[in-house]
């Protein structure tokens, strides 16, 4: 079977990119998998300018392709931000609860119809030699008070509502968000180079 490094420590990105990708005889593995540290220092001005960075680092450890993403939530009270500075909104890495926490404080008294954002995801993926780079977006609200599960690595999905369904994305399944989340919209325009490589004889990244 052929491979694709993905390339995160975060477990929640890994256990989503296993449902996202369950359809395609793959063997998805992790940097664990293959001892690479992670060892990217993310300061790019975009989401875009992190991904590359991380596929460029962590494919050159391996010989099949790489698939490497940045992704944050941007808020539009407080004009994109956290941005690509998601995680380290604090000046430092910063645990879920202290994210939840310093979401809600930021906009306090801030009315419904002002607490619009939006969660963006871009891959880059190196694959037959070259980079390619994918974006997806969902766009929800940010509610008031978080609901009371949240999920390792995803701290913002306890308080990202999405009108669509009503829901907020915490609750759902990951196979239900899965459908609808901008992780799927982004995997899915990677699909062609993807099922590209699994049809070619030899592996190749």
């Amino acid at each position: 079977m052929k491979k694709l490094l993905v390339a995160t420590t975060n477990p929640g990105k890994i256990l989503e990119y296993r449902v996202l990708l369950k359809n395609l005889p793959l063997e998805l593995v992790t940097l664990k998998d293959v001892n690479i540290k992670d060892g990217v220092e993310e300061d790019g001005k975009t989401f875009e300018e992190n991904a590359i960075k991380k596929v460029k680092f962590y494919s050159q450890f391996v010989d099949f392709p790489t698939l490497a993403e940045d992704a944050g939530l941007e808020i539009d009270y407080l004009d994109g931000e956290p941005g690509v500075k998601t995680r380290r909104w604090l000046g430092r890495e910063a645990s879920d609860q202290e994210l939840i926490d310093l979401t809600l404080a930021k906009l306090k008294g801030v009315p419904a119809e002002q607490r619009g954002a939006r969660l963006k995801t871009v891959i880059a993926l190196n694959i037959f030699g070259k980079i390619n780079t994918f974006e997806g977006i969902l766009r929800g609200v940010i509610m008031e008070k978080p609901i009371d599960k949240i999920i390792p690595g995803y701290p913002f999905r306890s308080l990202f509502f999405v009108p669509g369904v009503s829901k907020v994305l915490g609750e759902f399944t990951m196979e239900e968000e899965a459908k609808i989340a901008h992780r799927k919209k982004a995997v899915e325009k990677a699909l062609p180079l993807l099922s590209q490589y699994l049809r070619e004889p030899f592996s190749q990244n």
